[in-house]
């Protein structure tokens, strides 16, 4: 349930004419008793200045549209009253409502001038009635005065403030979202990357080994057999890595769950699957294996991965590979080569719109590697990649 006071703070807010209608009432007729209450010197004229008194305090309920001028028109009015032989004190709540009204709304440049427009007038209206000696009115008047105007100011800086904090909050607001995007965008990219890493490879190799099962199936049983028996386990294994990903993406797996990723290590069994697909693959580690970064070692191995796949989808059934992983000092330095002789537009949409290439250029390029994709001079494909180990 919503709280009443609460509700009418939010109703008057959104209708200031109201609060301000029911101040120029209060301020008339608080002008109009003083008025009265002053004893008029013979001669002075009491219809007009009541009527003037009248229109200055009615017109506070127009404050907050128009302080300043409301400002400068009133404190004229007591210099009026003043020339008409009566007292510009009756005027003066009206002034003390529009100098905090300017100080809390207007600039402070302005709501400065409007304080000593009200001086002047005030002390113009002394000198026009013979009171310009009487401290015992003006140390009053003038305290009164700074003293609401330093709180219309004080109320305009805390509003200020207020504002800045509220527009910090939705800058912050705005800027966690963008993050979430962008972290989902990449979430998402990554996710991506690894099925189609995993899902692409495993099944070419089984799309490979199924064509072969089926040539040789009539005449060469035990053949067909050896493939079936490397679908199935290719199978299992693309199972196995399919419930890796989806367990390192669910938020209450625990870490005894997940198996660890495949990395460079793994690079030889790799080339070994793939000679089983039958691409005709050779491997060359050189240098001292080191330690590498997770992402670093992950991303090789699927560089790898992509690279042979490729091969032995476009290559040709009579394609030769060639991999080689260099360790060296500072970097880690992975190619992958063929001889194949793929058609031009196999190449080029390898090169160009294939999702896995376009993972490979991603995973390079997230850990600030250098990669060459193309036709090598002599012939074939090369996909050529160098990560830097400033960290290792």
């Amino acid at each position: 349930m919503r709280n009443p006071s609460g509700v009418l703070r939010a109703w008057l807010h959104d209708r200031p004419l109201v609060p301000d209608a029911a101040l120029a009432v209060v301020t008339t007729a608080l002008a109009v008793l003083l008025l009265r209450s002053v004893p008029s010197p013979e001669g002075a004229q009491d219809g007009p200045a009541v009527a003037l008194t009248v229109a200055c305090c009615l017109s506070l309920a127009l404050r907050r549209r128009a302080p300043f001028p409301l400002l400068l028109v009133v404190c004229l009015a007591g210099v009026a009253l003043a020339t008409l032989g009566l007292d510009g004190l009756p005027l003066w709540p009206a002034v003390l409502v529009l100098v905090y009204t300017v100080a809390a709304h207007r600039g402070l440049a302005l709501s400065l001038c409007g304080l000593a427009w009200s001086f002047v007038c005030h002390f113009a209206s002394a000198a026009v009635g013979g009171t310009l000696g009487d401290w015992g009115l003006h140390l009053p008047v003038t305290v009164l005065t700074v003293t609401l105007w330093i709180t219309g100011r004080s109320v305009r800086l805390r509003r200020a403030y207020l504002e800045e904090l509220r527009d910090r909050a939705r800058r912050t607001e705005w800027a966690r979202e963008a993050d979430t995007r962008a972290a989902r965008a990449e979430e998402r990219s990554r996710i991506a990357r690894e099925l189609h890493d995993v899902v692409a490879h495993h099944v070419s190799v089984m799309t490979v080994q199924a064509s072969a099962a089926r040539r040789v199936l009539a005449t060469n049983p035990e053949g067909a057999r050896e493939a079936l028996s490397a679908i199935e386990e290719m199978g299992r294994t693309a199972m196995a890595e399919m419930r890796n990903i989806v367990g390192v993406l669910r938020t209450d797996a625990s870490p005894a769950e997940r198996n660890p990723q495949p990395g460079v290590a793994e690079i030889p069994a790799l080339v070994d699957q793939m000679r089983e697909a039958g691409l005709r693959a050779q491997l060359w580690v050189e240098g001292v294996p080191g330690a590498l970064p997770p992402g670093v070692d992950l991303a090789a191995y699927r560089l790898v991965q992509e690279a042979l796949t490729n091969s032995l989808r476009h290559a040709g059934p009579l394609a030769r590979a060639w991999v080689t992983v260099r360790h060296e000092h500072g970097q880690l330095a992975v190619q992958v080569e063929d001889d194949g002789r793929g058609t031009s537009g196999e190449a080029g949409a390898g090169e160009g719109s294939g999702h896995g290439l376009v993972g490979i250029r991603e995973r390079v390029a997230l850990y600030g590697g250098v990669l060459r994709i193309g036709p090598r001079p002599e012939g074939g494909f090369e996909v050529n990649a160098r990560f830097p180990l400033k960290d290792v």
